[in-house]
């Protein structure tokens, strides 16, 4: 090994040294990452899909995969296994002409997605490797030249990348060819192998068959599996992806986390469902990042399928696969999906009401359907405090189609609303005890007794939200749900399906456009209000298509592709930096809030020994509960104490803020002892001229620089000193992600 490790280092000199030239210095680094990369990645899948069709759509879609798979899966996990250190920080005197990530070294990831996209390209077009091959060389050649790889790391990553290429491609081809003949005989007919060159399409029997095939049943049939698979395709992603620990905790999920190691009827913010939820997924995989979101992808699936069959028995399966297609390729849905707040769980027995509501409704409804519809409300209600509209859905629906009317005149709403009322209880008893403290700040939260502003900042304010629902729920659907929920009422016949739906989405989304003219909203408060929307919106295009609008499939596709490329940055925007050559910017990074606690832990329990040498035992005491929270988390001593004996508080106040006001804090049991205080100050304010820096690739100057802040009075009156012990940055792949500012703070009075 330590042959091969010379050699290893004495083959990179040569390339990062004796090769040194200004033309390599040029070229190398713009094949590395450059602007016209993504360009000319479009104009490519542009052109495929327009000479290729079918043969391009399944080209596409395996490479993704194999990429995908390549870079998420293979690589990724051998990186942090392996954990070998790149040159240009092992190594001294590097020519080093693009950045040092802090990421593992072997294998290059660079050089196995381009083997790996080389080898798929050569399965589907035979001459593609004239091309494909010599890019894919000279781009892993170029990581060795720009000082950031070993050659060992970029020959792995090839061989790596072409294995993976090739498996992926063979294995969904044999599954293909083994599930299709049997699942899917009629598409299998059209289809026989994913790849070229597979086997020619049997001519069918009869007349009497190919009717019987493509019967209406027949068909439903095959999109209603299809549906299943890719159900339990993303599922199965979804929790790959979040086994891969890409992503850590969020502020929220940290914090419901402390929740469930205290279960209670309710929270100061929330109703106690949420806590319930974390403690069953940590008792089943442990207090992990991946325990507490477990039930986010099976929420997700649960959605899914509901929907789906829900579609296959009132509209059609086609249009159920879509529908879940669909929700995969909006960013507030997919994302929804992965992490575990109050809004799946809200969004879940929202949803699971609605559909039940409908069946209640018909003439020949049964009183269990009322019974269901109530007791998911009351589920709901205890998931999140936005359950109780749809009670006022409900009133629009019944003002809005008389039909439904001769409802009122029966039990079962009623008993639907006693049984959602009792539901209440739990939180009812809780907030009684506490001189309803969470009315209070729910009322708070939603701009209730709030200063007038300015009529421009109302404006502002009802622009943001707006312009956020626009992006987050995928532009191409939100403009589609939008003229879908205006263009039913124009139809001199309409549907009760419509209707029903229109109801049960569209009174909440109007309320809190409304609400955002008041105060500043949050995107995801709408969140049990875009499924109904959904549902209108495939209704009704669907509808159209059948009636020959040939534009609706190509909107459809426009707005899938978009998505899937939105929710792959937004689950991964180091793919920004490895398409651009430079990384986003922190403070536009969506992922800034789910990266970098497990190292901001670390800085907090270096300066924690470094205090605890002075002979006293150390706690930690945080400036906001979400802070507190995840160094709960992340430090190994404050979470196996979290339940008894707690290391880490939240800082005081005279009135309740958060759920920590209601436990016991630090003075009662640590009296004498040294603290360390630590406020999360994140990365300041970009500079004016941020785009052209960044553009420009210079990613460390963005940001204006931090200053420390006095030392807090409150502070400085419970202990005998308290010292700045300075910022201290949390860096990611080399760029600062958060900056932490750190007290000493000494013998608690």
């Amino acid at each position: 090994m330590l042959w091969l490790e010379t050699l290893d280092v004495t083959l990179f000199r040569f390339i990062n040294q004796t090769l040194s030239n200004p033309l390599f210095d040029a070229v190398m680094p713009w094949l590395s990452g450059n602007r016209l990369f993504v360009p000319l990645i479009l104009l490519t899948v542009g052109g495929l899909i327009w000479r290729g069709r079918s043969r391009a759509a399944w080209f596409l879609l395996l490479l993704a995969l194999a990429v995908g798979v390549t870079d998420g899966l293979v690589c990724n996990t051998l990186k942090h296994g392996i954990g070998r250190v790149r040159p240009c920080a092992a190594l001294e005197n590097v020519h080093l002409l693009v950045g040092c990530s802090g990421s593992g070294s072997m294998p290059s990831s660079h050089a196995a997605n381009w083997f790996a996209m080389t080898m798929v390209a050569f399965l589907f077009y035979r001459r593609s490797w004239r091309v494909m091959l010599p890019l894919a060389v000279a781009v892993s050649f170029s990581r060795i030249y720009n000082g950031v790889h070993y050659p060992s790391d970029v020959l792995a990553g090839a061989i790596l990348g072409a294995g993976t290429g090739f498996a992926v491609v063979f294995g969904l081809n044999a599954t293909w060819r083994c599930v299709g003949r049997k699942w899917f005989p009629l598409w299998h007919e059209s289809l026989p192998s994913l790849v070229p060159g597979g086997p020619l399409k049997p001519e069918p029997t009869s007349a009497a068959e190919i009717a019987l095939r493509t019967s209406a049943p027949a068909l439903d049939q095959h999109w209603l599996r299809a549906g299943y698979l890719l159900i339990a395709g993303l599922t199965l992603a979804r929790w790959v992806y979040l086994a891969s620990g890409t992503i850590e905790l969020s502020e929220d999920e940290a914090y419901q986390w402390v929740w469930s190691k205290h279960l209670a009827l309710s929270y100061y913010s929330k109703p106690p469902l949420i806590a319930l939820t974390q403690f069953l997924g940590t008792t089943l995989w442990g207090d992990t990042a991946f325990g507490v979101r477990f039930f986010s992808p099976w929420i997700g699936a649960t959605l899914g399928i509901l929907l789906l069959r829900f579609f296959a028995r009132e509209v059609s399966a086609r249009a159920g696969f879509f529908l879940v297609l669909i929700m995969s390729a909006t960013p507030l849905l997919a994302v929804g999906s992965m992490l575990l707040t109050v809004d799946p769980l809200a969004v879940l027995f929202w949803t699971a009401a609605m559909l039940s509501g409908w069946r209640a409704v018909q003439e020949n409804s049964q009183l269990s359907s009322w019974l269901w519809t109530g007791l998911w409300l009351g589920l709901g209600f205890l998931s999140k405090y936005t359950s109780p509209l749809m009670w006022l859905c409900w009133g629009v629906f019944f003002v809005v189609w008389p039909p439904a009317r001769q409802h009122l005149r029966r039990r079962g709403p009623y008993l639907a609303l006693l049984i959602n009322l009792l539901c209440t209880l739990p939180v009812l008893i809780w907030n009684w005890q506490r001189d309803w403290i969470t009315v209070k700040h729910v009322a708070t939260h939603g701009g209730v007794g709030k200063a007038t502003e300015p009529l421009a900042r109302h404006i502002a304010w009802l622009l943001e939200f707006l312009g956020a629902e626009f992006a987050l729920l995928n532009p191409f659907f939100f403009v589609a749900a939008i003229i879908a929920l205006v263009a039913l009422w124009r139809t001199p016949k309409r549907d009760g399906r419509l209707i029903y739906f229109f109801s049960m989405g569209a009174p909440v989304f109007v309320l809190y456009v409304l609400l955002a003219l008041k105060a500043q909203s949050q995107p995801n408060w709408i969140a049990p209000a875009v499924l109904p929307m959904f549902c209108v919106m495939v209704i009704y295009w669907d509808t159209r298509l059948r009636a020959g609008a040939r534009f609706v499939k190509s909107w459809l596709a426009a707005g899938l592709v978009f998505g899937t490329l939105m929710v792959t940055v937004m689950l991964d925007t180091n793919v920004v930096e490895k398409l651009l050559g430079r990384p986003l910017p922190a403070k536009l990074d969506p992922l800034r809030r789910v990266r970098g606690y497990s190292d901001m832990a670390r800085v907090v329990s270096q300066a924690e020994s470094q205090l605890a040498r002075e002979g006293k035992p150390v706690f930690v005491i945080g400036n906001h509960y979400g802070i507190t929270s995840l160094l709960t988390f992340y430090l190994p001593e404050a979470k196996a104490r979290v339940t008894d004996a707690p290391s880490v508080f939240c800082q005081p106040s005279d009135t309740p803020e958060n759920q920590f006001y209601f436990w016991p804090g630090y003075r009662e049991t640590h009296r004498g002892q040294n603290a360390l205080f630590v406020r999360d100050t994140g990365t300041s304010r970009l500079v004016s001229d941020w785009p052209q820096r960044w553009w420009n690739g210079e990613t460390s100057s963005l940001v204006q620089p931090l200053e420390t802040v006095p030392r807090p009075t409150w502070l400085v009156n419970q202990f005998d000193s308290v010292t700045n012990m300075g910022l201290y940055p949390v860096l990611y792949r080399g760029h600062v992600l958060h900056t932490v500012e750190i007290f000493a703070c000494r013998n608690l009075r």
